[in-house]
């Protein structure tokens, strides 16, 4: 009783300097939840436990995204796309996260880097990965035909292999013998990903199948760069017409920002991990603001994990207020922007149970199927300002 008394008498006698301060903001800035969590018993379901105790630091911006994607992008009139970047889909979230949040209209677009669209169709096919080690023989690996992802192990001949004799099958039929972007590719690979997933009795395993049954069109930023491009070249030797077009996917990337806002609506990004795919992305507003000439402000929400710094210059344009300057960003958004600086393989598995528990599924956008629309709309639109 003596310390509680001795406290209190502490409080009241500040000196008179300290009574005459003048803290109009000390309210504002000590608004925030107070810090006293309840303690975990075990028995909390991941989304109650994030709310309690991811308080600070990367937890805290962890939850911030968390709750910005559920509470704001998950808006019906909302138009979200996802980036991404690293090796996501051979560590298996494209089974565990990418297709629930497809399924559940989560997701309206995405751009990837090609290894996550060709490593996705291991799944397809039924052609497996395996759980190992980083601590291993690389040179006795390769001598036992087994290929390394850090620590998910393939066979080389009976999966890698055998996924570019598929694919390359696949690229030689008549529906690919055309100049096509890259949403038209793997739409069209899609296909078959679907027939070989229910061939193979498998259910909701690959993002390309899962992607062309919803209608979400899959773009990456650089088509040469991945085993994907790699097939389109080698069957190029022996006279196929596949060719892919750039300009198809960076006109129609654009077309569905602008849509959305010309809709009414808004525009979010959701950037797993950085490097082209977060650029090719972002690149949307520069598009419709400094080379269309179309009056813009910039995305309305922003989400990007990532392990980066933008100090070295990994982060690619960087920050949402470093984005704010090229336009990419809309300036007055900023509250709605978040970065959470970790493991994307950590987040995501958090990020799609968090909206999947806190958010009712959307109806699909299909804007694969509204893409001869939506690029109409923007042309118009371009013409009417750069007569």
């Amino acid at each position: 009783m003596k310390r509680t008394h001795r406290m209190r008498k502490d409080l009241t006698d500040l000196p008179e300097w300290m009574k005459k301060k003048e803290c109009p903001h000390k309210d504002q800035y000590l608004s925030g939840k107070r810090i006293m969590p309840k303690g975990i018993t075990g028995k909390e379901k991941l989304a109650d436990l994030m709310d309690n105790a991811f308080l600070a630091y990367n937890s805290a911006r962890l939850r911030e995204g968390c709750d910005l994607y559920a509470r704001k992008m998950l808006e019906d009139d909302v138009t979200v796309g996802m980036s991404l970047a690293g090796a996501l889909t051979p560590a298996g979230l494209g089974c565990s996260c990418i297709i629930p949040l497809i399924k559940a209209g989560f997701v309206d677009w995405v751009v990837a880097t090609g290894a996550n669209l060709y490593h996705d169709l291991h799944f397809a096919f039924n052609y497996p990965l395996h759980v190992g080690s980083h601590l291993v023989d690389d040179a006795d690996l390769r001598k036992n035909d087994v290929v390394r992802i850090y620590d998910v192990l393939l066979g080389y001949t009976d999966c890698l292999m055998a996924t570019d004799e598929v694919l390359r099958g696949i690229l030689v039929q008549p529906e690919f013998q055309k100049e096509m972007g890259t949403a038209e590719l793997h739409h069209l690979i899609g296909k078959y990903a679907a027939q070989w997933e229910n061939k193979n009795g498998l259910k909701d395993v690959s993002v390309m199948a899962a992607a062309y049954r919803c209608g979400v069109p899959l773009y990456t930023s650089s088509p040469g760069d991945s085993t994907i491009g790699m097939n389109v070249a080698g069957v190029e030797l022996k006279g196929n017409k596949l060719r892919i077009n750039p300009s198809i996917d960076v006109n129609e990337t654009t077309s569905y920002v602008l849509g959305a806002k010309r809709s009414g609506g808004k525009s979010a990004v959701m950037l797993m991990g950085g490097g082209s795919p977060k650029n090719f992305m972002l690149q949307t507003e520069p598009q419709i603001q400094e080379v269309l000439r179309i009056k813009e402000v910039g995305q309305d929400y922003f989400f990007q994990v990532t392990d980066a710094r933008p100090d070295t210059g990994g982060l690619s344009g960087a920050t949402p207020h470093e984005a704010v300057s090229w336009g990419k960003v809309d300036p007055t958004r900023l509250p709605d922007a978040v970065v959470c600086y970790t493991d994307t393989t950590i987040a995501l598995p958090i990020i799609t149970h968090y909206a999947l528990a806190r958010r009712a599924k959307r109806k699909l956008k299909r804007l694969y199927d509204r893409r001869a629309e939506l690029m109409e709309a923007l042309v118009r639109e371009y013409f009417t300002h750069n007569k």
